[in-house]
């Protein structure tokens, strides 16, 4: 499922691509057809993220909310295809939406609940730290479960939650109330600032500049995923830092890894 820094991208590119601009509103697939007849000829004044959610604005109609799930996919300027579920076309550039989640014509009053079931989001300025350690700070759940859980925090994924508990030495398995407020701030920052990273180069990256292929003289990683990365899919393979072998294991619904040599147990 992507991650916030890639709905974040996608709002961008919308805005740039197709913002102000009439534009052609269809479904080939005709499973949005009716909504997308609304929209036909109106114009893309607004793209919004909020975690994993993507909202295109039309003053005169609503809000399209927008969830890609586990295997939707937004592609610009691609092949014509009959399985597209949203297509808008304006001037030179064409935009695809396939397999989503979640595709609804929306009002402003029912993007907001959207909103405010959602945790704060790293990547939305503004948007306040204080209200997920809230949430943290009281709980007994494991701090990595909670870091997934979008009502706490929107926008962090598999990837960003094992990383950033790696570069902070971090047991994932902690409950949320022993967290320190000095390590969930420093926590906050950096995801603030590798989410913004994410979105610059879509891709997520997360190895500090010492621990880089280069640095390091190791080949660069091969994942579908791409990006340097402490310990995501580094299951059996030796710690960048400290060369333990990083593990796995099932934790909220996907594969948690982490290094048991710089993220021990708290004692």
């Amino acid at each position: 499922m992507p991650e916030g820094h890639t709905i974040h991208r996608l709002a961008e590119d919308c805005l740039g691509l197709l913002g102000g601009r009439q534009v052609r509103a269809s479904s080939p697939q005709g499973k949005f057809a009716d909504s997308a007849a609304l929209l036909d000829r109106g114009v893309l004044d607004a793209a919004d993220a909020h975690g994993k959610h993507l909202f295109l604005g039309f003053a005169a109609t609503g809000w399209v909310h927008i969830h890609l799930g586990l295997i939707g996919k937004v592609t610009f300027d691609g092949v014509v295809s009959d399985t597209v579920r949203l297509r808008l076309e304006g001037g030179a550039h064409t935009m695809d939406l396939r397999g989503p989640a979640a595709c609804e014509l929306i009002t402003d009053g029912e993007k907001q609940a959207v909103h405010d079931r959602l945790g704060p989001d790293p990547l939305r300025p503004g948007d306040d730290p204080e209200r997920a350690w809230n949430r943290i700070s009281r709980s007994r759940i494991p701090v990595a479960a909670l870091l997934m859980d979008q009502k706490v925090l929107a926008g962090v994924g598999n990837v960003y939650r094992a990383e950033v508990l790696f570069r902070h030495g971090v047991d994932p398995f902690l409950p949320g109330r022993a967290l320190t407020r000095p390590v969930w701030d420093a926590m906050w920052a950096d995801l603030v600032e590798l989410m913004r990273a994410g979105v610059r180069a879509n891709r997520i990256d997360t190895v500090r500049p010492e621990h880089e292929p280069e640095a390091m003289g190791r080949p660069p990683r091969q994942d579908d995923h791409g990006g340097e990365v402490y310990v995501y899919r580094r299951t059996g393979q030796p710690c960048l830092v400290c060369g333990t072998e990083v593990r796995t294991q099932p934790m909220a619904a996907r594969n948690l890894f982490w290094c048991p040599g710089c993220q021990p147990p708290a004692t």
